[in-house]
């Protein structure tokens, strides 16, 4: 009898283990088929996080006073430079911000009479040109060399009357080709005719066998 009732102890603890264990299986395949479900929920939502267009995308920043610390790979836009060497946005830029001096001395004044009686009817660039042409034959070896010398040199500029400049008539007009002088002494403005030491009127044609290098208004300029 006593080895019967231990057998039959025995057997219901042995009953009691198995179920305790076979639920705990359960359990745990349950939370693993739970995990499962959970797991592809959680990867749909991140792609479609990821290609979702109304999702918004973080954007570098680019602070104001920053402009040493530019990384190789980091592109900035800037608005346009200048042109080297020169302050105005236009040649009649550089003509408005000159300040004319009625006193200017007699290089100056040379080469604005020159402008005013050859060119005071041209365009800001065609009175450039002009400029520059006396210019590039004062300093060319092959004239005088000082502007006066080159305005003034006999057989050169009808206007001139007995090595003088005559008197001025339009004091505006004047007044723009004195700026004018300044801008191409002092190099303020590219010139228009590079090289330049002729020019002539568009209604004449003396036949000169020398580069052109432009046509500006009513002259044509040549090397």
């Amino acid at each position: 009898m006593l080895f019967s009732s231990r057998a039959a102890s025995l057997a219901a603890t042995f009953i009691a283990l198995t179920t305790l264990a076979g639920f705990t299986a359960s359990s745990k395949a349950l939370g693993a088929d739970r995990d499962a479900t959970l797991i592809p929920a959680i990867a749909t939502t991140a792609t479609t996080s990821a290609i979702n267009p109304s999702v918004p995308k973080p954007v570098p920043s680019i602070e104001p006073g920053d402009s040493t610390t530019t990384s190789p790979n980091e592109v900035r836009t800037t608005a346009p430079a200048p042109a080297q060497g020169l302050q105005f946005a236009s040649l009649a830029a550089a003509v408005a911000g000159q300040d004319v001096d009625e006193g200017a001395d007699s290089e100056l004044s040379c080469l604005a009479g020159a402008v005013y009686f050859e060119a005071k009817g041209e365009p800001l660039s065609g009175q450039l040109a002009v400029a520059n042409v006396i210019i590039n034959r004062a300093n060319s070896g092959r004239f005088p060399s000082t502007i006066c010398g080159v305005v003034k040199q006999p057989g050169q500029f009808s206007f001139v009357r007995g090595g003088t400049i005559p008197a001025i008539r339009s004091a505006a007009q004047y007044r723009t080709a004195m700026a004018i002088a300044q801008v191409a002494m002092d190099k303020e403005w590219d010139n228009p005719t590079p090289g330049a030491l002729y020019f002539h009127a568009r209604r004449v044609s003396p036949g000169w066998g020398r580069p052109r290098v432009a046509t500006i208004g009513n002259h044509v300029f040549f090397r």
